[in-house]
């Protein structure tokens, strides 16, 4: 699913990576985890192709994404990647669902196709009923479950989450942590987390640490029944 090899990113002096190898499968939950500056956000654009590494590649869903153009890029995010990002960053103005289908616009997706997957989402998290709320009627958990919606409209293939729970309550941060699994287990996408949060990182599929920019451990969590 995912293929990195030999990533080196730098700017100006500083190398903030260093050579990063990690093979990712298809629907598997994987965090990112290690301290400030190790890193994490800088690989998470590189695979999310929002930046471009200095060397190596990265294999996206077959697709060696370092060779594309600007133009092939931004519709390669717009089909095969969804962002979450630790704050919603909705558009205030328009409803839940109006922010939900704006990447299915962009996309040359149908109004009618559009409004039904994102109606179908909504009842999936359990949002039937504020559909036609705007960002300011809705609480921390209701936001950030709208933006998750929004980076699945278009049913990508990988789900991309930077500290996705890093401005909710205890209540909501597990809510959102279930939902993760749920929605792999339901729609099959691969999702990467860069998260501070330990409690989130030991009970994805495998924790990747960070640091230095580069790799120290790659450790497969246990799941008990």
């Amino acid at each position: 699913m995912i293929d990195i090899k030999n990533i080196t990113k730098s700017f100006g002096s500083l190398q903030v990576l260093k050579g990063i190898d990690l093979h990712i499968n298809r629907g598997e939950v994987v965090s990112i985890v290690g301290p400030s500056g190790a890193g994490k956000t800088t690989l998470l654009q590189i695979i999310g192709t929002l930046d471009r590494p200095d060397t190596g590649t990265v294999i996206v869903d077959g697709i060696n994404v370092t060779t594309l153009s600007q133009k092939q890029l931004s519709d390669f995010r717009n089909r095969h990647l969804g962002f979450v990002f630790q704050f919603h960053q909705l558009l205030p103005e328009f409803t839940a669902i109006e922010n939900i289908m704006i990447p299915a616009y962009i996309g040359n997706i149908s109004q009618k196709q559009a409004k039904e997957r994102a109606r179908e989402l909504l009842d999936f998290m359990g949002l039937a009923d504020r559909a036609s709320h705007k960002p300011n009627e809705l609480s921390g958990g209701e936001k950030q479950r709208v933006a998750v919606a929004r980076a699945l409209v278009n049913n990508p293939a990988v789900i991309l989450a930077d500290e996705p729970s890093g401005s909710l309550d205890s209540r909501n941060k597990e809510e959102l942590h279930r939902l993760f699994f749920d929605l792999r287990d339901k729609f099959g996408q691969t999702f990467v987390i860069v998260t501070h949060d330990e409690k989130l990182a030991t009970i994805t599929d495998r924790t990747i640490q960070l640091r230095d920019g580069v790799i120290i451990d790659k450790v497969d969590n246990e799941k008990t029944e």
